[in-house]
């Protein structure tokens, strides 16, 4: 019943056999070579120690087999017996305990932990031949079978060489692993890493090293590039390469890359897996592993090898997540930590980068559930500034080096272009009060902004929040000499409030502004425009204005409004389309205008009224 269990229930996949037998291949090889060159006095004599070690693997379609064989270890009887008749008993795992006795290090290239993975072939065999001679002097040749009902037989035989040779009789519907290509791209899927030379038909499968367990100094650029083509399975270069190895707090070597090329519409959906792999002892785990590195870093490319990673019986999936998440945070802080020592280092390249792949940093800010892993993204954001030339951008802690220690606030203003940001009213007061400001021109900026709230200690604010002064300060309502007088502010008020009823919910006088007629202001302006893009449409116009709670705030020295005022007793349909037109223009500057074509109706009647006495 427990053979039937791990046949049929274990594995997800019938093509891991592949992988299973390889993997036991391998470490038949690894004892071996253990074997071979250790001094330990309780020892056995070996035979024929300078022969060749490989795995080799033959198909036959006409008569639906495929054979396995090494010129590893071998085994006697008594190890047939113990590895092959009893289920869930690991002869790798008593190996590995045996050699950490004695100290040995090379106990990390044994794979086998469970003494299950023979047993998946049954998977898709009608019956297993099994022959072997182990490498102790003297020792007999023996052929074990079985057909999986439960029952083995072992019998002597001649001419066995040394080492291991598994017969698999595939059953009808599993035809397709005695095919050349659908075993080749198996092996390159699972085993290609593995240290021994892998041959298919007399042809080797595995040319690729495995770089991530080699010294970063020995590797060549070219190396790097056809092992990314290899496990990225794309055409372009690495344009970052973070070969990275820890013992502590786990064990982990690792090469992350990210790609020379842009990101493509499937990599850009949330819905795209990471593209990092996941090994343990140079096997392949998961070719997607979707729990090693946040789903904002599903651009990075790459390979993570852990030992220390607990895997469940079938080797397909992660068990304790304490661990799995304690690997996704040591390899996001060195990713990070990586990327920011780029950005200074190689400027150009980094510039690059952003320019491509920003839109993945920003997500990551907005769904980080990490305070610190927000700021460590951030370190990586850059912005146009006020202060620097067009096209040159600058981080946040430039800005803040640039500015003197009483200035906790991190000022930036959302526009579409440096020319509109420049020209916005909302830039005026900061402009005149020779404040750096940052321009961002991506709608998604200053959302991520909004989300971050802050960085180094200093706040992040929108200029157009900053508009809202303090409803008690009074001195905005004195007007000077060259604007309107106060009783003329207060009739032009009232008119405003009654023409753009169910629009604007507050009017008032700001001396923020100077050469724009009227500003709006709602409490927050990144909230509101990310509202108007994608949930305004399902409202009526007069509910959008409720929620909004737009504020206009006028200039009464700016020449329209002065005259605005004269043809309010003049020209009272005038004045009332002028307003209107005032506050369509005050709100496309804001950005909470849909689709300001709607607007070319209302200026032509206005065009047309204003030019009827010329």
């Amino acid at each position: 019943m427990l053979l039937d269990i791990v046949a049929r229930s274990l594995y997800s996949d019938k093509e891991v056999f592949i992988r299973e037998l390889i993997s036991n291949a391998s470490d038949a090889l690894e004892k071996f070579r253990y074997m071979s060159v250790s001094a330990a006095p309780d020892m056995p004599q070996l035979e024929e120690t300078d022969r060749a070690l490989a795995i080799k693997l033959t198909t036959d379609k006409q008569n639906r087999t495929i054979t396995f064989q090494d010129t590893g270890i071998g085994m006697t009887k008594e190890e047939l017996t113990q590895n092959l008749g009893t289920i869930a008993r690991s002869g790798s795992k008593s190996f590995i305990e045996e050699i950490k006795k004695q100290g040995a290090e090379q106990a990390s290239s044994i794979i086998g932990q469970f003494g299950v993975g023979f047993y998946s072939a049954f998977m898709v065999a009608d019956k297993i031949e099994v022959f072997t001679r182990s490498s102790k002097a003297g020792s007999q040749g023996y052929k074990w079978s079985s057909d999986g009902s439960g029952t083995y037989e072992i019998q002597e035989a001649d001419g066995v060489p040394i080492g291991t040779k598994i017969i698999v009789y595939l059953k009808t519907d599993c035809r397709e692993f005695s095919d050349d290509d659908t075993v080749q791209n198996i092996i390159k899927k699972y085993s290609n890493f593995i240290s021994s030379p892998i041959y298919l038909n007399d042809e080797q499968v595995n040319s690729i090293k495995p770089l991530w367990l080699l010294e970063p100094k020995e590797i060549t650029h070219e190396q790097h590039v056809e092992f990314y083509k290899f496990i990225s399975n794309s055409y372009d270069k690495p344009r970052f390469t973070l070969h990275y190895k820890t013992d502590a707090p786990l064990s982990i070597r690792s090469i992350l890359y990210v790609p020379e090329g842009k990101p493509g519409l499937f990599e850009l959906s949330r819905d795209s897996d990471v593209g990092v792999a996941l090994y343990s002892r140079k096997i392949l785990i998961k070719s997607k592993a979707e729990n090693i590195l946040p789903k904002w870093m599903r651009f990075v490319k790459g390979v993570v090898d852990s030992e220390d990673i607990p895997l469940n019986l079938s080797r397909e999936l992660l068990q304790n997540s304490a661990l799995i998440v304690k690997l996704k945070t040591v390899l996001t802080n060195r990713f990070l930590k990586f990327m920011i020592d780029m950005s200074t280092k190689e400027p150009v390249s980094y510039n690059s980068f952003y320019k491509d792949y920003s839109i993945f940093l920003k997500e990551g800010i907005v769904t980080s559930q990490s305070p610190l892993e927000r700021e460590e993204i951030a370190k990586l954001l850059r912005f146009e500034s006020s202060k620097l030339n067009s096209g040159q951008r600058t981080s946040l802690a430039e800005y803040s080096e640039r500015q003197k220690d009483d200035q906790k606030t991190i000022y930036y203003l959302a526009a579409p272009s440096r020319e509109l940001a420049e020209s916005s009213p909302y830039y005026e007061s900061l402009k005149k009060r020779n404040l750096e400001v940052l321009f961002c021109y991506d709608m998604y900026d200053e959302l991520v902004l909004l989300e971050l709230k802050e960085f180094g200690g200093r706040s992040l604010v929108s200029v157009e929040n900053d508009m809202q002064r303090d409803p008690t300060d009074k001195s905005e309502t004195i007007i000077g000499s060259d604007g309107l007088q106060q009783s003329q502010v207060d009739e032009l008020i009232s008119f405003l409030k009654s023409n753009l009823s169910g629009k604007v919910f507050e009017v008032r006088t700001t001396q923020k502004l100077d050469s724009h007629p009227c500003v709006i202001v709602v409490p927050e302006m990144a909230a509101a425009r990310h509202f108007i893009r994608t949930q305004a449409q399902s409202l009526s116009e007069e509910n959008r204005f409720a929620l909004l709670r737009p504020q206009l705030e006028i200039n009464a020295k700016h020449p329209i409004i002065k005259k605005l005022h004269k043809l309010v007793s003049t020209d009272k349909e005038l004045a009332n389309m002028v307003a209107q037109q005032l506050f369509s223009n005050a709100m496309v500057t804001a950005g909470l205008i849909m689709d300001p074509r709607n607007l070319i109706s209302h200026i032509n009647d206005l065009l047309a009224k204003a030019l009827e006495k010329h």
